[in-house]
C-alpha cells in the first residue's frame, strides 16, 4: 500500500505514525513544510520526504500563515508530487493549514486526522476559519481524532462520523524500571514531562508543589520540570520567587529516548493543563504505563486517559491548591500509589497500545482502499 502523508515532519507525532506504519510494510511519501531538523528516522525506515523548506518557526497553525500566492505555488509542488507517488491514500494531520492543503488536492481517497487547536482554537478566530475547517472536513472521505472528547468537538463542524484512533504508546519502551528509582536517598519527587508552553499549566504545577512544601518541610521533596519551551525563564523566575528555587530541578529538552527514564524518576507525576486543545495526554499515558499514579486537569483528553480514582486523580484546571490536596494523598499513601500505578498501566495495555493503535489505522487504510 502506497500512503501520501501531509503533515508536519518534524513533529514527534508524525515521527511515530510514519515510522510505525512503514515498519508494518506502508510504502510512505511526506510532504511537510518546514526545513527538516532530523531525517534519520526516515531514512532508516525507507520513507520518502519531501520539505518546502519554510523556517522551523513557520507554523501551519492559523491556517492561513500562506500568502495566496504562496498556497498556489505549494499547492502546485503538491499535486505534483502526489501524482508522481501515485498514492493509494493521501491523509492529512492536522485540519487547518496541512488539512487545507490535502482538501485542495481535490485527491481521493483523502483522510484527515485533527489534532487539538486545529479544531478547538482555529475555528474560533472568525466565521471564515469556521467555514475552512468546515469545508477540509466535508472534502475528507475518512476523519479521525485521537480521543473521544476531541470527536465529540469535531462533530460541530461536520455531520460525518469522527472515528477514534488513540494515539498509544510503546509499551517495550515504557514501563517500570528499578534501576531509575530512587529509595535509597528518600527523596520523592514530584514533576511533569511536558513542553513549557501557557497552555500546559506548569505554573500551576510549581504553585501546588509550594503549598506541599511549606506543609511538609521535614519531608526531602524535589521539583523535576522536563521539557523546554518558551516560558523556561518564567517559571524558573516563579519557583525562585516561591523560594523552593533550589529544590526545583529544570532539565529542559531531552531526547525521546531518554523520556521514559525521567517518567520513572517522577514519583508523584502531574498534568495540569489550562486549555481543551489538550486534546489527548501522550505524556499522561506514558507515566500511567511506567505504573505511576497520575494526576490530571479536566481539560481536554487529559479526564479521558486517566480513570478519577483508580489509576490517578482529576482536578480543575487553575486549582492549584486541589492538586496540592492529591499530591499530598499519594504522598502519604504509597501502597495508593503503587495500585493506582499498577491499574494506570493495565489501562494503558487495554487501550492505548501502540501495536493494536497502528494495525487499527492500517485496518482503516484497508478499508478505505477497497
Amino acid at each position: 500500500m502506497r500512503l501520501f502523508m501531509i503533515a508536519n515532519a518534524n513533529s514527534i507525532h508524525t515521527q511515530r505514525w510514519a515510522v510505525g506504519l512503514a515498519q508494518r510494510g506502508i510504502e510512505i511519501f511526506l510532504f511537510s513544510l518546514p526545513e527538516l531538523r532530523e531525517t534519520s528516522m526516515y531514512a532508516e525506515n525507507n520513507i520518502k520526504v519531501f520539505s518546502y523548506g519554510f523556517s522551523t518557526k513557520f507554523t501551519m497553525q492559523d491556517g492561513f500563515g500562506l500568502s495566496k500566492l504562496k498556497y498556489m505555488f505549494v499547492l502546485s509542488v503538491l499535486k505534483n508530487k502526489i501524482k508522481t507517488f501515485s498514492p493509494d491514500i493521501v491523509h492529512a494531520h492536522y485540519a487547518s493549514g496541512y488539512g487545507t492543503l490535502g482538501a485542495l488536492s481535490h485527491f481521493d481517497p483523502f483522510i484527515l486526522s485533527v489534532w487539538g487547536s486545529d479544531i478547538y482554537d482555529f475555528p474560533q478566530k472568525s466565521w471564515l476559519h469556521k467555514r475552512l475547517i468546515s469545508y477540509n472536513l466535508k472534502k475528507a472521505d475518512r476523519i479521525l481524532s485521537t480521543s473521544h472528547v476531541m470527536a465529540k468537538e469535531t462533530a460541530k463542524y461536520t455531520d460525518k462520523m469522527v472515528e477514534v484512533t488513540p494515539f498509544g504508546i510503546d509499551l517495550t519502551k515504557f514501563f517500570p524500571e528499578s534501576e531509575h528509582c530512587h529509595d535509597s536517598d528518600n527523596t520523592i519527587v514530584i514533576g511533569t514531562v511536558k513542553t513549557l508552553e501557557k497552555k500546559y499549566g506548569i505554573e500551576y504545577l510549581i504553585k501546588a508543589f509550594k503549598v506541599i512544601v511549606d506543609k511538609y518541610p521535614q519531608l526531602p521533596l524535589q521539583l523535576m520540570i522536563v521539557g523546554g519551551g518558551s516560558l523556561a525563564g518564567e517559571l524558573k523566575d516563579l519557583a525562585n520567587k516561591l523560594h523552593i528555587g533550589e529544590i526545583a530541578h529544570f532539565v529542559g529538552t531531552v531526547p525521546y529516548d531518554d523520556i521514559p527514564k525521567y517518567h520513572n524518576i517522577i514519583d508523584i507525576p502531574l498534568f495540569l493543563s489550562i486549555e481543551d486543545s489538550e486534546s489527548f495526554g501522550v505524556a499522561a499515558i506514558e507515566a500511567s504505563a511506567c505504573e505511576k499514579a497520575v494526576i490530571v486537569s479536566d481539560k481536554g483528553g487529559l479526564k479521558e486517559v486517566i480513570e478519577d480514582g483508580v489509576s490517578g486523580f482529576v482536578v480543575s484546571a487553575f486549582d492549584y491548591r486541589a492538586a496540592a490536596e492529591k499530591i499530598e494523598i499519594l504522598l502519604r499513601d504509597k501502597p495508593l500509589r503503587e495500585k493506582m500505578g499498577k491499574a494506570g498501566r493495565e489501562r494503558v495495555k487495554k487501550l492505548y497500545n501502540w501495536d493494536e493503535n497502528i494495525k487499527q489505522m492500517i485496518e482503516i487504510y484497508k478499508d478505505l482502499k477497497k
